[in-house]
């Protein structure tokens, strides 16, 4: 078994990526996705890299099952079981105060209706000690009525499970009992260990409605991949950016909701290892449909501790992204005269007007195509010829509407569009105090490469990095990353109250407890790390923020008491502008973060093939160039721009001003003129 391969299963294509342990040869490729069995896509382009499943010693993947479940609301039927008098919790939820003022403003509607919601008595103090005890007729019923109209999960949110889960860990015994293999059990405490009722409860329906969906498919695939000899654990991506095997994931569903997309940020981070000095990155992930932004801050990926999917909160370490409706598909058309960009898409059927599927309105794509910036004979490595007709022809009629000439509106529509990614990348760096000139911008996805040097120009950012397979990318990704354990326990102290031993004892606690799941996800004694944080506020605060600890040890030395409220005045500068260090702080919840490292690959350079370049006309600013297009391999020491930089797997645009080498690891390094 010599190859390590990472998967990166898209809504249109399956993207691979095979790393030979015994040469350090990378191949990429990709394979188009087959919704009805994604299993078949997954073995044809296992097939296209040449990877037997006998052959292969690791493998990891992502998957967006549970997020498509979701956004396209064919999840499961789920019954919510919490404690008596608080069944309308996940229904009243909370307002949205940055909407508080839009008439137009809807809640999203619950995933689990009123009528489907059970109460058992049952009661803790918020300190975890028992006042009523559980009713445990009250879930039996609830495990008959699921038996009885067929639903596939049971959600179960007790008050203060959080604080001591014995009345839920009693409820799961219960149904599990009633219910067999047949429901899928979710216990909040197990989902999300945290306060806050609505998050929990939410966190916990999550799970309940994605997990079968999720469970059923990694279930499949596995059994699929050891029919044909696979002899390792199938492992899969978390939102976290860190690894499971596969069994964990489909004991914990929910931290796969983002599984696909983190990848990229994860290879972000493994860029900014390589590339030494670079410790800040922006991630943009440029596709057909959408465009991905994160962040690599000091070489770690911008990890937040909760988040909003769809309208609905989850408590969970989940890498901070923000995406938007802009990509290579995004649809030109007009509105009030005036010229606008997406979000809607023109998709996989029938595609940018380019493609010759049938497609009449102009995309991002088209326009690329009449500014010559795509080579239509060796699109997609030559997989697809382009009609070039057919995009002047749906760029013309769009042209003659708003009354532009057509190569005019080509560029009017990439500039549009290279605008709304720029404010996408503001949304996530200078709205929260971060200035983008201090970062480089890693660009990927079949459309990065072609924009980004245009989206940093913008911004003023001075260096672009282009890295190996861009299309890819994500999947490339997922081949660096941990194996990842979050675990957390409250700890609720005021500042006065605040036992340093205790606080330490409880950390070592996790840290046990973080090392025995890595030990249980085959990580071995010396690949492992344990980091440890806490969540922190002022006296009188609602929310809190998050403050790397040194170890498990130093709440108990002399001086802590200082040092983290110092700390927590810096961060609280840098998130929000201002602190209060005179203020009395209060301590609510540690986190242990369980870290497991596999070996690095050790990437072979690439070899230069010497082919000559293309030239072809491109237009930059209104101005017809004559543009070298070069292919990647064939690419090495510097070029100034204009040029035009094709691949397999994606287009890389170099305007005039700028200039592109290649490294030592194959990346392309693009320094952007202002």
């Amino acid at each position: 078994m010599t190859f390590r391969v990472a998967m990166d299963i898209g809504g249109t294509f399956t993207d691979v990526v095979r790393y030979d342990e015994r040469s350090g040869q990378v191949v990429a490729s990709k394979a188009p996705s087959t919704p009805g069995d994604l299993a078949e896509g997954v073995f044809a382009a296992l097939d296209r890299v040449g990877a037997d499943p006998a052959d292969i010693s690791f493998f990891v993947h992502g998957t967006t099952q549970g997020l498509n479940a979701l956004l396209e609301r064919k999840g499961a039927k789920v019954l919510l079981l919490t404690s008596e008098g608080a069944a309308d919790v996940y229904q009243i939820a909370r307002g949205n105060r940055t909407r508080m003022f839009d008439l137009r403003y809807r809640k999203p509607v619950p995933l689990v209706p009123r009528e489907r919601v059970m109460e058992a008595g049952g009661r803790l103090d918020w300190r975890g000690r028992e006042l009523v005890p559980l009713d445990e007729a009250a879930v039996r019923r609830a495990a008959r009525r699921a038996l009885a109209e067929g639903f596939d999960a049971v959600a179960v949110c007790l008050l203060f499970s959080y604080a001591d889960p014995v009345h839920e860990v009693r409820a799961g015994e219960i149904l599990r009992e009633e219910l067999g293999d047949r429901v899928l059990v979710v216990l909040s405490h197990e989902a999300a260990r945290e306060w806050r009722e609505y998050e929990r409860t939410s966190s916990a329906v999550l799970e309940a409605y994605t997990g079968p969906v999720v469970r059923r498919y990694l279930a499949g695939i596995g059994a699929r991949f050891a029919e044909r000899g696979l002899g390792v654990a199938v492992h899969v991506m978390q939102s976290s950016g860190g690894l499971v095997n596969a069994a964990h994931a489909m004991a914990r569903p929910l931290q796969t909701l983002l599984s696909g997309p983190v990848g990229g940020t994860m290879g972000g981070v493994a860029v900014a290892r390589l590339l030494g000095g670079r410790r800040n990155a922006i991630c943009v992930d440029m596709g057909g449909t959408s465009f991905d932004v994160s962040l690599v801050v000091d070489g770690r990926p911008d990890i937040a501790t909760e988040a909003s999917i769809e309208g609905f909160p989850v408590l969970m370490p989940i890498v901070n992204l923000h995406t938007i409706g802009a990509g290579g598909g995004s649809l030109a058309y007009a509105e009030a005269g005036a010229l606008r960009v997406g979000p809607e898409s023109a998709g996989a059927v029938p595609g940018p007007a380019c493609y010759g599927r049938g497609g009449l309105r102009p995309t991002v794509t088209d326009a690329n195509v009449v500014l010559g910036r795509v080579d239509p004979e060796w699109f997609a490595g030559g997989l697809m010829s382009l009609d070039v007709g057919a995009a002047r022809a749906a760029v013309s009629g769009l042209a003659g509407e708003l009354g532009m000439e057509p190569v005019r509106l080509a560029e009017g529509i990439c500039q549009v569009a290279n605008a709304k990614m720029a404010q996408a990348i503001r949304t996530i760096t200078v709205e929260h105090g971060i200035e983008p000139r201090e970062f480089s911008l890693v660009a990927f996805g079949g459309a990065g490469a072609m924009h980004a040097a245009f989206i940093a120009r913008e911004l003023g950012i001075g260096e672009v990095v282009v890295p190996r397979f861009p299309g890819a990318f994500s999947a490339w990704g997922m081949l660096e990353a941990d194996v990842r354990r979050d675990l957390t326990e409250p700890h609720f102290r005021a500042q006065d109250d605040l036992d340093g031993g205790a606080m330490a004892q409880a950390l070592a606690r996790l840290e046990a407890a973080a090392s025995r799941e890595l030990a249980g996800q085959g990580v071995a004694d010396d690949r492992r790390r344990v980091e440890h944080a806490v969540d922190m506020r002022y006296e009188g605060q609602d929310y809190t923020l998050t403050i790397p600890l040194l170890s498990a040890e130093e709440p108990a030395s002399p001086g802590f008491l200082e040092r983290i409220a110092a700390r927590y005045a810096e961060a609280h500068t840098a998130r929000y502008g201002h602190a209060t260090p005179e203020a009395a702080v209060e301590f609510v919840l540690l986190r242990s973060t369980g870290l497991g490292s596999f070996p690095r690959a050790q990437a072979a350079p690439p070899v230069v093939q010497e082919q000559a370049a293309a030239v072809r006309t491109v237009v930059f600013d209104g101005v017809e160039y004559d543009t070298p297009v070069v292919r990647r391999a064939a690419l090495s020491g510097q070029l100034s721009g204009p040029a035009v930089v094709v691949e397999e797997t994606a287009t890389t645009v170099v305007p005039p001003g700028c200039l592109v080498s290649v490294d030592e690891f194959g990346f392309l390094i693009i320094k952007v003129a202002s």
